[in-house]
């Protein structure tokens, strides 16, 4: 193997396609958004108009689906909570521990970035 092998086979190497973005010269936001923002905002628009017209075709109001998730969370919590917090327990004491770490990781592999040259 090459050493431009073993770089790439890297855990927190970059993906090719965030180098591309960067070569593009994409900034921070867009390549959070997956597009400039006005692009996006219509996308979204446009999605959300096809969705809207089909709920409302069939009768479904954003009220109705927020009602109908608070009827799952109160059936939920009378069924018993109890598993519920000895899950969260679980979860809380993994967390503890992998949490920091990630953090640890993620700030290890920072690289800070320069003036371009």
């Amino acid at each position: 193997m090459t050493d431009d092998n073993l770089k790439t086979q890297h855990p927190f190497a970059p993906r090719p396609a965030d180098i591309e973005a960067v070569r593009r010269g994409e900034t921070d936001l867009e390549r959070f958004l997956g597009g400039s923002p006005g692009a996006v905002l219509a996308r979204l628009a446009l999605l959300s108009l096809i969705v809207g017209f089909f709920l409302v075709w069939l009768d479904i109001r954003p009220m109705d689906v927020l009602f109908s998730l608070e009827r799952v969370f109160h059936r939920f919590w009378a069924a018993g909570f109890d598993a519920v917090r000895e899950i969260a327990s679980y979860l809380a004491a993994g967390a503890a521990i992998v949490v920091p770490v990630w953090l640890v990781l993620r700030l290890l592999a920072v690289k800070p970035r320069g003036p371009k040259n």
